[in-house]
């Protein structure tokens, strides 16, 4: 089983947090205007803010809504999830963001000893609910391997595409 950290539980977030649980993972949860009840029902831990929820975490994933939501949730100095991110762990950005964003926080996440996947995702609230979304992954094969049990949890494809920023901009 592995401690997940969730950050961005809306539309599509709540749907897979809701996921991981039901595969028998372990959630920490995180969202800027509360974790749902749904995702509380199902399970999942609540954490503070992305740092505490990151420090408890193997994986830490986010799926936010744009660069910005994404500086937000991973750069706060004393708050983001790069703070409390541990040595080896995995991050996954799932956000739609921007190959220069994407290539920012690679750079960050490997600064703590870590490694990043850029992973979004094609596909809408039917999917996300039914576990059938398609990953665009960019990151070092081993890490996509790393991270197969847990995006298969939510997906029903995952196709490695190259180093993390050729994900986003496949996405864009």
């Amino acid at each position: 089983m592995t401690t997940i950290a969730f950050l961005g539980l809306g539309a599509m977030g709540r749907r897979m947090a809701v996921r991981l649980l039901n595969a028998q993972h372990d959630v920490i949860a995180w969202n800027r205007t509360g974790v749902p009840d749904e995702v509380q029902r199902a399970g999942a831990k609540v954490a503070t803010s992305p740092r505490t929820a990151a420090a408890a975490a193997d994986v830490v994933i986010s799926m936010v809504a744009d660069d910005a939501a994404s500086a937000a949730v991973w750069d706060d100095p004393e708050q983001g999830a790069l703070a409390g991110l541990r040595l080896g762990a995995l991050a996954i950005e799932s956000s739609t963001v921007t190959p220069t964003r994407v290539e920012a926080l690679a750079e960050r996440v490997a600064a703590r000893g870590a490694e990043l996947l850029a992973a979004p995702v094609v596909g809408s609230r039917p999917q996300a609910e039914s576990g059938t979304l398609i990953y665009l992954v960019g990151g070092l094969a081993d890490a996509v391997e790393r991270a197969t049990p847990v995006l298969s949890a939510m997906g029903s494809a995952i196709h490695r595409v190259g180093p993390p920023h050729t994900a986003a901009v496949l996405k864009l």
